[in-house]
């Protein structure tokens, strides 16, 4: 198969932690293409968000790179189609693939920018086993999540090992609520914060928030989160002293490599009860953009087209343990995370609330302010209002620069 051009040659930058899809993805790029060279280098996730904009500035960026969705850092992206540092890539085969519920994150403009590649989810990985041992079930009500709180509580054991010592940790059950206690009803919700419509304080947010620490009062969490890593966390999940953890998708392989004799499976995490509600985050967690001044720009489209093909999706989740972000019927999932495949084709997802936010102060106030909850050194109305003015002061900030 060939190219088409005599300059046939594509770079390619990817995160460090996606070594293993990209490497598949590459040596499958090389057998369908072996007129066009490749050369692929990784680095993380701090040097990729800090240095990536500066080198495609100043035309010393590779060709193909990962992408973040939506917005909220400096290599998202809304931030690198603003300055119009990638390829426009709407006509490409893909791209009348990729389904509505996460086109909010892919596209800017008018137009599609990246190509998905891979697809994760925020909910509640149960412990098969331990939950058993409880008697209980996966609820799909508030009620229920509640019961077997209760329930895990008269056998030793907590509901959820959570680990708000790791900042990162502290905004997941905020998110697995959300999902359902704004995006449920108003699905619009990001765009009308966006023209000022709405507020985190007048919204769904704060009922999440009510939630999150009733779940605290109600015993549903580990004895002091605020001391609990999120390596500690898994540890009390695999030990059998938690049910489970409310935790990315991809906290699953965490927990067998922990627990390799355990059994885990996925769900969304009930906000309300009534189940048809009910919504579960599900976004892209890798994405890939071109170059809008690539040099090689046939060879650079033909390796974007192989990522959003059915094979290189396959290839990359398959050596990931992710999902496809462009849903097909060939890809064998792993039976943990069956639910969300289903929501995910059902389109009862939601992308990651962070994705839609002006920049990334806003998740950084939110960490804080889950944090001072858990202290008792603020109280939700507070702790909104702070999340409010940062959004604000992000969009301010956006606006100056724009």
């Amino acid at each position: 198969m060939s190219s088409g051009t005599s300059d046939a040659q594509v770079s390619v930058m990817a995160n460090i932690t996606d070594k293993a899809s990209m490497s598949a993805v590459v040596a499958a790029f090389r057998k369908a293409h072996p007129d066009i060279r490749v050369t692929v280098s990784y680095a993380d996730t701090n040097t990729l968000q800090k240095d990536l904009p500066d080198r495609l500035r100043a035309g010393k960026a590779p060709d193909v790179f990962t992408v973040w969705p939506g917005n909220g850092n400096p290599a998202s992206v809304i931030a690198l189609e603003r300055d119009r540092l990638l390829d426009v890539l709407t006509l490409r085969p893909f791209a009348r693939r990729i389904p509505d519920s996460i086109r909010p994150v892919t596209d800017a403009d008018v137009g599609t920018y990246v190509v998905p590649v891979s697809f994760s989810a925020i909910g509640a990985i149960y412990s098969s086993e331990t939950l058993e041992t409880i008697g209980g079930t996966r609820p799909r009500t508030y009620s229920g999540l509640l019961a077997l709180c209760e329930a895990a509580r008269r056998h030793g054991k907590v509901l959820f090992a959570l680990g708000n010592a790791s900042a990162w940790v502290t905004q997941l059950v905020d998110y697995a609520l959300v999902a359902t206690t704004v995006y449920a009803h108003d699905p619009d919700f990001d765009t009308q914060m966006d023209y000022g419509k709405r507020t985190f304080a007048r919204s769904g947010w704060r009922q999440a928030m009510t939630e999150y620490l009733d779940m605290r009062e109600r015993g549903c969490f580990s004895t002091d989160p605020l001391s609990t890593t999120y390596q500690d966390a898994l540890d009390q999940v695999a030990e059998g002293r938690a049910v489970g953890t409310v935790q990315v998708a991809g906290a699953v392989a965490a927990l067998r490599s922990a627990a390799p004799g355990m059994h885990f499976r996925m769900a969304a995490l009930p906000a309300t009860d009534q189940p048809d509600e009910t919504r579960i985050p599900g976004a892209v967690s890798a994405a890939y953009g071109l170059n809008a001044h690539s040099r090689h720009h046939p060879a650079a489209r033909a390796f974007i087209d192989f990522l959003g093909s059915e094979q290189g999706q396959n290839l990359y989740n398959r050596t990931g343990g992710t999902l496809p972000a462009l849903p097909n019927n060939s890809f064998s999932a792993d039976p943990a995370v069956e639910e969300v495949v289903q929501r995910q084709k059902d389109g009862t997802t939601v992308p990651f609330m962070d994705q839609r936010w002006p920049n990334s102060a806003v998740q950084q106030t939110h960490f804080s302010q889950v944090r001072a909850l858990f202290a008792g050194t603020t109280n939700i109305a507070h702790a909104l209002a702070a999340m409010d003015e940062a959004y604000q002061r992000g969009k301010d900030t956006d606006t100056a620069s724009s």
